[in-house]
């Protein structure tokens, strides 16, 4: 019986552990983020688990600092396709960021996405954005490094 038991609490873990299906990323989604967060601070990450190595490093490390910084205000943006679906919740669940919120471009033509995100973005990965309380947001090319989020987390909570 307290094998069954195990068993049984094993599954629910592994379970509870894997990401939810991403929503689908459209032109408007931009907008709902901001406003569902809005006047509070956000990271917003755009990434993909096909092709961009830095990006699963950068992942790896911001499921490290969610360890230690609870309240780790994250929105996780795959430029990947809904038919990736699969590969993302992998990589998300690897890096222990599979409860934070999750999209997926949704549009045959990503290029209109990156364009309504941030018309200067001409697709390179990583990036991410750092919203501010007030919504001012700063860009950030290439793979953050824990340091320099740390300290623009406490300059948000100050």
């Amino acid at each position: 019986m307290r094998t069954l038991w195990l068993i049984l609490l094993s599954g629910l873990l592994a379970v509870s552990a894997q990401a939810a299906e991403p929503k689908a990323f459209n032109a408007d989604s931009l907008k709902r983020i901001e406003a569902r967060h809005a006047g509070k601070p956000f990271i917003l990450v755009l990434w993909s688990a096909n092709w961009c190595g830095y990006c699963i490093e950068e992942l790896d490390m911001l499921g490290q600092l969610a360890k230690t910084e609870k309240r780790l205000p994250l929105v996780l943006v795959s430029v990947d396709s809904p038919e990736d679906g699969a590969a993302i919740r992998q990589t998300l669940s690897k890096a222990g960021l599979a409860h934070f919120e999750s999209w997926v471009f949704d549009d045959a033509v990503p290029e209109r996405l990156r364009a309504a995100i941030d018309p200067s973005w001409m697709g390179e990965l990583p990036r991410t954005y750092l919203y501010d309380k007030r919504h001012r947001r700063q860009a950030a090319v290439g793979k953050l490094e824990t340091a320099q989020l740390k300290t623009w987390l406490k300059q948000q909570h100050e």
